[in-house]
């Protein structure tokens, strides 16, 4: 009959084989992760108290324009006139009223929440994620007024033009979040604002037939 000797593992065993499993694991770090491109999300505040209000000069008393502070050097900058907004960002007010953003205005009433998501890779923002409330004049509330509906709005940032390059339907799409980091991660870098046309990203509902009016 043949006995098979059991070897019993030394301590000394058990410590090469962590050694040499540790080196393993950083060579092929080496060769895969250490290229992986890194999304990322961070956030700032566009209400009136953490931004600087100013006048829109153009003598209506509702109108004024925000300057509120970014990520990375930049400013976003909402011009609200006649109950409708227009975001864009830019390393000065100069600069962001020079975008096509500062011209994208939606037909009905609107405005914006006042968290901006900014979508960064590597660290560097490229997009910007608002949460539009457009409202509906067809779909009225008991006092007769119009029921807002909420859109998810991606903005192309700089190096390149400021502009809107995806619409996510928020009631339409239960992972509207999901899909409009998606959508800013594949389209926004290389979006060319004036010549692509903004995609409509998930199912389409009453908000984004809205934001098509102008």
């Amino acid at each position: 009959m043949r006995i098979h000797r059991l070897r019993l593992v030394s301590r000394t065993d058990i410590m090469l084989g962590t050694v040499l499993a540790a080196l393993f694991a950083a060579c092929f770090g080496l060769i895969s992760p250490a290229n992986a491109q890194t999304f990322s999300s961070s956030y700032t505040s566009t209400a009136p108290k953490d931004c600087r209000v100013t006048s829109a000069g153009n003598g209506v008393d509702d109108s004024t324009i925000r300057i509120c502070p970014g990520k990375a050097g930049l400013v976003v900058v909402i011009s609200e006139d006649d109950l409708r907004e227009a975001v864009s960002v830019g390393r000065s007010r100069a600069a962001a009223d020079r975008e096509p953003a500062a011209q994208g205005w939606f037909g009905p009433f609107n405005s914006t929440t006042h968290t901006v998501e900014w979508r960064a890779l590597d660290g560097k923002p490229f997009a910007i994620i608002q949460r539009w409330h457009i409202a509906d004049n067809a779909d009225e509330d008991k006092d007769g007024r119009p029921i807002a509906k909420p859109l998810l709005a991606v903005t192309r940032l700089p190096p390149g033009a400021v502009c809107h390059v995806a619409y996510v339907d928020v009631k339409a799409n239960p992972n509207a979040n999901e899909l409009a980091r998606k959508a800013a991660d594949e389209t926004a870098r290389n979006f060319k604002c004036g010549k692509d046309d903004v995609k409509v990203i998930g199912e389409t509902g009453r908000a984004v037939e809205l934001a098509a009016r102008r």
